[in-house]
């Protein structure tokens, strides 16, 4: 088996499916889009062809493959990625470039976009190696496709190897986790592993186990509206009092405005009139007990602004969307213990850092499940300008491999 061109082949025959998830549909859908059930049908015919013979895709969009122990008595370990891409830009489409040898210059994507070295100072360390690009009219998709193609080749080697010890292997391909809503519908009754590790990552050697505490919060602006020409001390604007919030949330506390652990206040969406606006907040915090202080800033600040304006009506929903996963982790240090010694055993300089953001395995922290997050090799997620290093995929194809070794020793 050619591991680099296994690799390849897979990335760019997911890159090509149409799966953007969409946010406004998931409420009502699982998946969001059709693209996503096109490429997880896809998956399951490709596991099968592998030899799993256990292979579920339900009707929410989520794919679960059961692998049969070598040999009995040894833990079990999941694996987990995502099939849809984000909408912050066009992530259908998709256009993928093969460089084989890159030579360390900027990368004319089209005629208006460029990938530069100055801005993007990783490409530097895959000068002669391959890495693929867009088109500059999409994203890549390595968000999660690179995690979803490791996964697959990952288990093509385990198949293809028996002698890979191994306990029992699950996989899970999620939809939808850009909306949030990933894992919403995930079956816990199919998951039955001691650890997972999500490869959902980006920049090489890179693992997090500590993510963000997020929720977020909806308001209401209900204001007075009148006839513009006879407004004077009737009309209660929603339009300005919304204006007056966002305007009111602290700027050094936004995400424009924060780096490494500060947590930040996200005014989102918002849309309406005179009479009335809604408005979608994010809220994020490393810190549990601070994401709580910061739904009750929101809170008040929304009481100030219905003081302010007399007639209006300002009301705030809030929910908490996923829990920081580092203390599944703390609590059963294993599954970051024998991730840094597959590490070490393949000589590969592992890091820690934490994650501005939050994976499906988020969730299954959750529940007391540790799990990690492994790089992938991508880079600029959610952008035109995202690209990926192959040699960094493989090196997460051979980290999987090299983790379920681990395991099986102990």
């Amino acid at each position: 088996m050619n591991l680099e061109k296994n690799i390849l082949d897979r990335f760019l025959r997911y890159t090509a499916v149409d799966t953007m998830s969409d946010s406004d549909a998931v409420a009502v859908r699982h998946p969001s889009t059709d693209g996503q059930m096109d490429l997880l049908r896809m998956l399951k015919k490709e596991l099968l062809g592998l030899g799993v013979e256990d292979v579920v895709l339900d009707d929410n969009g989520i794919v679960c493959a059961n692998i049969k122990a070598s040999k009995e008595g040894l833990p079990s370990l999941g694996f987990m990625a995502h099939v849809d891409t984000a909408s912050d830009c066009n992530g259908n489409q998709v256009k993928a470039r093969v460089i084989e040898s890159y030579q360390g210059d900027d990368i004319k994507l089209n005629s208006k976009i460029t990938l530069d070295v100055a801005g993007n100072p990783e490409l530097l360390k895959y000068k002669g190696e391959t890495i693929i690009v867009t088109d500059g009219t999409s994203l890549l998709g390595a968000d999660d496709k690179a995690g979803v193609a490791e996964i697959m080749a990952a288990i093509q080697l385990l198949m293809e190897d028996s002698s890979i010890e191994h306990g029992p292997i699950q996989v899970f391909f999620t939809s939808d986790e850009e909306t949030g809503c990933g894992m919403d519908c995930f079956p816990m009754e199919r998951f039955h592993s001691d650890a997972c590790y999500t490869l959902d990552g980006g920049r090489r050697y890179c693992i997090e186990s500590e993510c963000f505490n997020a929720a977020s919060v909806d308001l209401c602006f209900q204001g007075v509206p009148t006839h513009l020409g006879s407004a004077k001390s009737k009309m209660v604007n929603a339009v300005t009092m919304a204006s007056a919030f966002v305007s009111a949330l602290p700027q050094a506390e936004s995400p424009e405005g924060t780096d490494s652990r500060d947590g930040y206040y996200c005014p989102y969406s918002m849309e309406g009139n005179t009479e009335q606006v809604t408005l979608h907040m994010v809220l994020r915090d490393f810190d549990y007990d601070r994401l709580l202080e910061r739904i009750e800033v929101v809170k008040n600040l929304a009481s100030v602004i219905e003081k302010m304006y007399k007639g209006g009506c300002v009301t705030a929903e809030s929910k908490i969307s996923y829990r920081n996963m580092f203390e599944a982790c703390q609590k059963q240090p294993k599954a970051m213990d024998l991730l840094f010694a597959a590490g070490r055993n393949l000589k590969m300089p592992l890091f820690i850092e934490v994650i501005r953001g939050g994976t499906d395995g988020a969730r299954l922290a959750e529940k007391g499940i540790p799990c990690p997050n492994i790089f992938t090799g991508g880079d600029n997620y959610h952008s035109l300008k995202e690209w990926a290093a192959l040699p960094a995929m493989v090196d997460a194809v051979n980290l999987i491999v090299e983790i379920i070794r681990c395991w099986a020793k102990g």
